[in-house]
């Protein structure tokens, strides 16, 4: 599927929609994705900031699904850990952008070429409209190369 097309079906998606989480940026190698979650009144927490489940919500699952476009179908490619550092209240709209590099890439499959699991870990920052850091989040990947048939 092309990216573009992707981020519109991926943007109507319930759990993205409904919490105001929306996919602003795909590039068309699945190597950055950018994401914002806008500050509305239904999604705010009891001291009027941004949610963190929302700020948690919004780094999954983009990680494992650039990792499967860039992989292709020869691999595994799952979620396994996520842990989320809040650094300071989200007052404001926030953003998070996502990277894959070649170099990650070449990592991985050198790592997984002999059919061993890979847990890579990647860190996404969340950032307010004024630059400021909203949360550190870490999220590692489970990656093992299929068996040949």
């Amino acid at each position: 599927m092309k990216a573009n097309t992707l981020r519109h079906i991926i943007n109507l998606w319930p759990p993205l929609f409904f919490n105001a989480i929306k996919v602003t940026r795909i590039t068309n190698n699945f190597r950055e994705i950018e994401i914002a979650l806008k500050l509305r009144w239904y999604n705010r927490n009891n001291v009027r900031t941004q949610f963190g489940g929302n700020l948690f919500a919004m780094t999954d699952p983009w990680y494992m699904l650039m990792l499967m476009e860039n992989l292709g179908r020869d691999y595994y490619v799952w979620d396994k850990k996520a842990e989320i550092d809040f650094i300071s209240p989200g007052r404001t709209h926030v953003t998070a952008k996502f990277t894959l590099t070649e170099e990650k890439i070449a990592e991985i499959r050198a790592a997984t070429a002999d059919g061993e699991k890979y847990l890579p870990e990647f860190v996404v920052e969340i950032f307010g409209a004024d630059q400021k850091l909203v949360a550190r989040v870490h999220r590692t990947v489970y990656i093992k190369r299929k068996p040949a048939k």
